[in-house]
């Protein structure tokens, strides 16, 4: 299949490198792999017109889950291309047709200003052009195939696309965050454990299930395609370990301390990985990660509180 494509495209969410969609071309056919906000449909659109692909073509639009940064601009690039369709779990497809509590959700974790001036507008997505796809399903692209595995962990409507024409796989959040200025001492890769459906047990299940693949590279969302697959599933699996006693030592606490502690371990666990890693850390890469240990700080102690409520 050598007349496979595949772009990467920097959605300019909040800063540079931080979120991609990826446009996959196989023959006269296109799919668009995570959509981010509708802020990012204009660079879509152009990365489509750079690549000579023309908007009917773009046959697909997938979203590997619900989460604004990977699907709040589906309803704005849906309305950009014609004859797509967009595919996604079927937990994930309600809450992209009718985003209300989505959105609430979100507002609540970013606030009502920040989330505008992040997100902007996440309208509905029209019923009748969704496709839900349940695990070990696929769809056909031009020549190639691709298939999705459901992958909790992250989150309970998560799915990941294997495109074995590319020797890849677009896995969202469930292989973790790989941003390019992190990796100048080797790979470096770090757990996603946002609000608000962290379970460690299914986060080990789908980072090996996605190893089970064979595939040579992975495209998290954030950010870019990346090779040395199992020495980033070792770092996930440590995140995972510490961010599960985490939940269980902040369950035992009182709300206010639990905070606290959640967030002063995983600031001192993020120390550890870097130096595990070699890398000396400077006021970009603590910016970097600061929005990210923020939003881990939150699902844990949301799951711990959950747990804590019984």
């Amino acid at each position: 299949m050598t007349d496979a494509r595949l772009l990467t495209i920097d959605t300019g969410y909040l800063r540079p490198e931080l979120a991609a969609c990826y446009l996959r071309v196989q023959g006269g056919e296109a799919a668009v792999i995570e959509t981010n906000t509708a802020r990012a449909a204009p660079r879509v659109l152009a990365a489509l017109e750079a690549a000579g692909v023309r908007r009917e073509q773009v046959r697909w639009v997938i979203v590997t889950h619900a989460h604004l940064d990977h699907a709040g601009g589906a309803a704005a690039l849906l309305r950009a291309l014609p004859a797509a369709t967009l595919v996604a779990h079927p937990r994930a497809a309600r809450h992209l047709v009718d985003p209300e509590r989505l959105v609430a959700s979100a507002t609540k974790v970013y606030g009502p200003d920040a989330f505008e001036a992040i997100y902007g507008s996440v309208d509905p997505v029209p019923a009748d052009r969704v496709r839900t796809v349940e695990d070990g399903e696929a769809i056909d692209l031009g020549s190639a195939r691709m298939a999705f595995l459901h992958t909790p962990g992250h989150a309970r409507h998560h799915l990941v696309a294997h495109d074995p024409a590319c020797d890849t796989v677009y896995t969202g959040d469930t292989f973790g965050l790989a941003y390019p200025r992190l990796q100048r001492a080797g790979r470096f890769v770090v757990a996603s454990t946002s609000p608000t459906d962290f379970d460690a047990a299914d986060a080990r299940a789908s980072v090996d299930r996605i190893l089970a693949l064979g595939t040579t590279t992975a495209c998290p969302t954030h950010f870019g395609r990346i090779d040395r697959l199992h020495e980033a599933a070792d770092q996930l699996r440590w995140w995972i370990d510490r961010s599960e006693a985490l939940v269980e030592e902040a369950a035992a606490m009182e709300p206010e301390a639990a905070e606290s502690h959640v967030q002063a371990r995983l600031r001192s666990a993020m120390d550890e990985a870097l130096a595990r890693r070699g890398l000396v850390a400077d006021d970009e890469d603590r910016a970097l990660l600061s929005m990210d240990l923020a939003l881990n700080a939150q699902g844990l102690l949301w799951v711990a509180a959950k747990r804590r409520e019984g």
